[in-house]
């Protein structure tokens, strides 16, 4: 693993971290709340989702666009469609659904995700008799931009289903990840995986992480110059720490990190902080990490 390079905290400021142009950070994360979730019908499936905008665009200055969490009623799910200028990744928790893209469908087991680039059609169904957790991430090539183009096709009762899909998938299995010691600077070991990398995308979506801080172990202080991301936990409880400010998380809170912020994770809870890490770049494929050396007290 390639080192990052180490600066003094001093320096955030000069990078032009906006600290007081934006809400404290425990009023910019989101929490899954079932009370705000709200039922409808996602084109044209066949029946209810119930979800709540977890992160909307506008927490992210890059080409995020949405982080929607949500529950797929019995027979309910989202409609065969095609996005032109967005790429999309359904996400199933728990149970299981039927996931489509391009026409072609698999039942796949949570926790699993199926990420679809622009210009390829995607659906997902439930055809269990309980509801599914689920979450919809949408990144787009022009900020603010959205489409659409609706099938009329809820993938209902069909016919022939791949037993091996024939479409890309991410599975957010604990078994994958990998042990690293002092991740980003931080204390102890995590486990820890790249679940997409920035090949699986043509828009500036750049990865998607799983990481696994276990208690008394933490990700260290790190910035990235073109890179936002957001923390999504899985389970657990921790402490994240961005600019300065501290806030308790668990799960199902998602925690927006913009260009340039100072931020590291912490696991507070006995069961370790497990974690979704959704990374957006400003520019196609340039990443970069720089470690931040915390003064001492």
């Amino acid at each position: 693993m390639k080192m990052a390079r180490i600066v003094p905290a001093v320096v955030l400021l000069a990078a032009g971290c906006a600290l007081t142009a934006r809400e404290p950070l425990a009023q910019r994360i989101g929490h899954t709340d079932p009370s705000k979730y709200r039922r409808s019908r996602s084109h044209g499936s066949a029946g209810d989702m119930a979800c709540e905008t977890l992160m909307p665009g506008s927490a992210l200055s890059t080409n995020f666009l949405f982080m929607h969490r949500c529950q797929i009623m019995p027979g309910g799910g989202v409609g065969h469609h095609f996005h032109n200028t967005t790429e999309e990744m359904f996400i199933v928790f728990d149970g299981e659904a039927e996931f489509t893209v391009d026409g072609r469908t698999s039942a796949l087991k949570g926790t699993v995700g199926a990420p679809v680039r622009m210009g390829h059609s995607h659906a997902i169904y439930n055809p269990s008799n309980h509801p599914v957790e689920f979450m919809n991430i949408n990144v787009s090539a022009v900020k603010g931009k959205y489409d659409a183009f609706n099938l009329d096709d809820p993938r209902v009762n069909v016919a022939f289903k791949d037993p091996i899909p024939v479409f890309m998938t991410m599975r957010l299995d604990q078994g994958l990840l990998q042990p690293v010691k002092n991740y980003r600077g931080g204390e102890g070991t995590v486990r820890y995986r790249r679940a997409l990398d920035p090949s699986v995308f043509l828009s500036n979506w750049s990865y998607v992480d799983h990481l696994l801080i276990p208690n008394g172990s933490s990700e260290g202080l790190h910035r990235h110059t073109g890179v936002e991301e957001v923390y999504y936990v899985l389970n657990g409880t921790g402490e994240a720490l961005v600019n300065g400010e501290s806030a308790v998380i668990s799960k199902g809170d998602a925690v927006p990190v913009l260009l340039n912020d100072a931020h590291s994770f912490r696991s507070t809870g006995s069961t370790g902080l497990e974690l979704m890490i959704v990374g957006v770049a400003a520019q196609k494929g340039v990443l970069d990490t720089v470690e931040v050396k915390e003064r001492q007290r």
